[in-house]
């Protein structure tokens, strides 16, 4: 059996994935991390990105994250998000509809926002 990890994404409002991993790729505010089964424990600050889960059983999890920590100790992975949306919630069209306002209205939080959401869509 292949090593794995427990993963918990949660958000401000509702956990948005939970299960095994072999594999969790994350930004962070140090870059981009990769973590897998008996990485050295961290702490890190989450930037908004995609993060990407490749699960147990060969799937792979995208969700789109704004901000957070990121924990990991004994093989389990924390992911505690201010906002986090999976891949397969997020209504492309509308996600290009909003960047679209938020350059209009020069809002750049909006703006990184609707990017990240846009580009989860399309590592899924």
């Amino acid at each position: 059996m292949a090593a794995e990890l427990h993963v918990e994404l949660v958000a401000a409002d509702r956990s948005v994935w939970s299960g095994e991993a072999t594999l969790v790729i994350a930004r962070t505010t140090s870059g981009d991390i990769g973590v897998m089964p008996g990485h050295q424990p961290l702490l890190g600050v989450l930037e908004s990105g995609p993060v990407t889960i490749r699960t147990s059983e060969g799937a792979t999890v995208v969700a789109a994250v704004h901000g957070g920590f990121v924990s990991f100790a004994d093989d389990k992975l924390s992911l505690l998000a201010e906002i986090a949306e999976l891949a397969d919630e997020i209504d492309a069209q509308r996600a290009e509809r909003a960047l679209e306002r938020a350059k209009t209205e020069e809002d750049a939080a909006a703006e990184r926002r609707a990017e990240v959401r846009l580009r989860a869509v399309a590592v899924r």
